[in-house]
């Protein structure tokens, strides 16, 4: 081995490289950790009401940054409730455009972490592109993306940061407030990064890597991708017994469901379902509105424990008018062929009592649950209540309104159950207009929301009564091939579909396929003979630009009067509110 003389050099290729030369320790990484709190969930129509961020080095804390942002305008009033940020807080407050500098410098060098970073970031990125300063292209870290990678379902339901925080007993509390919750990330941060030890991740270079990486289950798993066609359908993945555990639909199967083998994929429940799954079933579909509606049904069928909406159909509410001498307004869970008038569906009971509300608002029907008749009521053994003392009902239990007088209020709510909903409408706007006009905004508001989910049940039930009328419906919408989709649609519910081939005459193709779809019965209700959801997926399908009609065999259409009209004034009260108003709406004209 030669040797090197006194105040020589020794050849670097002798010496072995340390595991610092791996990669920054983690424990030299300075982390800028930040949290926001804004005006909605998009920076496209949304803006930041207050920044909080922290940096730690090595477990220490070495600076705080927070402050209020005026966000130049108004803050919708679930916001203020969710953060306690009002619109008094934030009048002195800086606007962005002064407080980006200062942030950007704060963070300048560190490593920007985030508890679900996307949101952050992409309101930073907006900002400062509104404003003219370069995004500094920072190393992002997500929690969320660690927590999912790290934790496992039997030590936390979920990856919210209130989760996490009780988990790890972190000493600041989260409370929708900037710092608080940026604090609150920093414990989440630091006892994600001692889990990381077991994984083998110690430096910032094996950190960024690791949550991109899929699991060793998810590698072992992918030879169940490797006989799924490129072809739009259905998806099942079933464990050894033949359990439906997912469902899922995609316009290519074979590249959807490759990507629950890799790193992309970073749900904690569904890679729990990957490492219990042990075979994957596919659908092959003729257009993507037949794998839409494969989907719901396959999901209501088998409720698979790992999908989470539309497992339920069942559980959707309906507002009935009962059939009996003296009808009266009452939640349901499903409509029936017995005469009586339905609206709806509704997700929630909030909505159909609020939906509810309205219409009592408008026609004094009685709201007793008892179940009145003319003999109960001439032996005087029906109960009064309340609203008949103080005149809000025609107290029919009392016999001070006859059955033929009652009918007409039935026939009224009929009415405006089945199209014309101008009675709601101009009943709520006289009385959120006398309540403004006495400044009593929170009732005016309250009202604001009984109407508004009127409309929206109506509207919804309007239109999908108008498609359950139709005995056949056939529709083509052009394929991005040049062909044309076919759907053939029967009391509401898809019964065939299939597509046209490009350059080809389409008539025989459509007779063919109107031959050989399924026969449908009509169903109860506006539902008619499919479910809510699918016939929503019909009409959006239908609504898609270039859709054409083919056959039309009953009468669709909205009503003149209906509530489809209204839907877009209700949105627009809450999306973008007058400050004048402060929540009582304005007027329809």
């Amino acid at each position: 081995m030669p040797s090197a003389s006194r105040g020589g050099t020794v050849p670097s290729h002798g010496v072995q490289g340390t595991l610092d030369d791996l990669g920054t320790p983690l424990s030299e990484v300075t982390f800028v950790v930040v949290d926001l709190e804004t005006t909605g969930g998009s920076p496209a129509d949304s803006a930041i009401t207050e920044i909080g961020a922290v940096k730690v080095r090595g477990g220490e804390p070495l600076g705080e940054f927070g402050t209020l942002v005026d966000p130049g305008g108004p803050i919708p009033p679930f916001i203020t409730a969710l953060t306690g940020i009002t619109q008094a807080m934030v009048t002195a407050a800086p606007r962005i455009e002064a407080v980006l500098p200062a942030f950007l410098e704060f963070a300048r060098g560190a490593v920007l972490v985030a508890h679900n970073a996307g949101f952050d970031v992409s309101f930073l990125k907006a900002a400062c592109a509104a404003h003219g300063y370069a995004w500094p292209g920072f190393t992002v870290i997500d929690t969320v993306d660690l927590a999912r990678r790290v934790l496992t379902r039997d030590e936390v339901p979920n990856c919210k940061l209130d989760t996490l925080a009780r988990f790890f007993r972190t000493g600041s509390a989260p409370r929708h407030r900037a710092l608080a919750d940026a604090r609150a990330t920093v414990d989440v941060l630091h006892g994600l990064i001692e889990r990381l030890g077991s994984f083998g991740v110690h430096s910032l270079e094996e950190l960024r890597g690791f949550a991109k990486a899929p699991t060793p289950e998810q590698r072992r798993k992918r030879h169940l991708a490797d006989d799924v066609p490129s072809a739009p359908g259905v998806y099942m993945f079933e464990d050894a017994r033949g359990e439906v555990l997912y469902v899922g639909k995609s316009s290519d199967l074979r590249s959807r469901v490759r990507s629950y083998f890799t790193g992309s994929e970073t749900r904690l429940r569904i890679r729990e379902m990957v490492g219990l799954a042990e075979r994957v079933r596919t659908i092959v579909c003729a257009t993507a509105l037949e794998a839409e509606v494969r989907e719901l049904r396959l999901i209501a069928e088998h409720k698979p424990r790992y999908n989470r909406r539309s497992k339920f159909p069942e559980r959707s509410l309906w507002l009935k008018l009962t059939v009996e001498p003296f009808p009266r307004l009452s939640i349901v869970r499903e409509c029936r062929d017995d005469g009586a008038a339905y609206l709806g569906p509704m997700a929630s009971r909030r909505q159909a009592e609020e939906a509810r509300a309205a219409l009592h608002e408008a026609v004094p029907l009685r709201q007793c649950t008892q179940r009145l008749t003319p003999r109960l009521i001439a032996a005087g053994r029906a109960r009064t209540c309340v609203l008949a003392e103080i005149g809000r009902c025609g107290a029919p239990c009392a016999g001070r309104q006859s059955a033929d007088a009652y009918a007409g209020h039935a026939a009224a709510v009929r009415s405006i159950m089945a199209g014309d909903v101008r009675p709601v409408v101009a009943a709520a706007q006289a009385r959120i207009d006398r309540l403004a006009a006495e400044l009593r905004y929170e009732e005016a508001a309250a009202q604001r929301d009984r109407l508004a989910a009127f409309v929206r049940a109506a509207a919804r039930s309007q239109r999908l009564a108008a498609l359950a009328r139709c005995s056949q419906l056939v529709g083509a919408r052009p394929a991005f091939d040049g062909g044309w989709e076919l759907a053939v649609v029967r009391y509401g519910r898809l019964a065939a579909a299939g597509t046209v081939p490009p350059n080809a005459h389409p008539r025989p193709y459509l007779d063919a396929l109107v031959a050989t779809a399924e026969t449908v019965l009509p169903g109860p209700g506006p539902a008619g003979a499919a479910g809510a959801e699918e016939m929503e997926c019909v009409l959006r399908w239908l609504d898609s630009p270039g859709a054409r009609l083919a056959d039309v065999q009953g009468e669709w259409s909205c009503p003149v009067h209906g509530a489809e009209r209204l839907r877009g004034w209700i949105e627009a009260a809450y999306v973008t509110p007058d400050p004048e108003d402060r929540g009582a709406g304005r007027p329809l004209r």
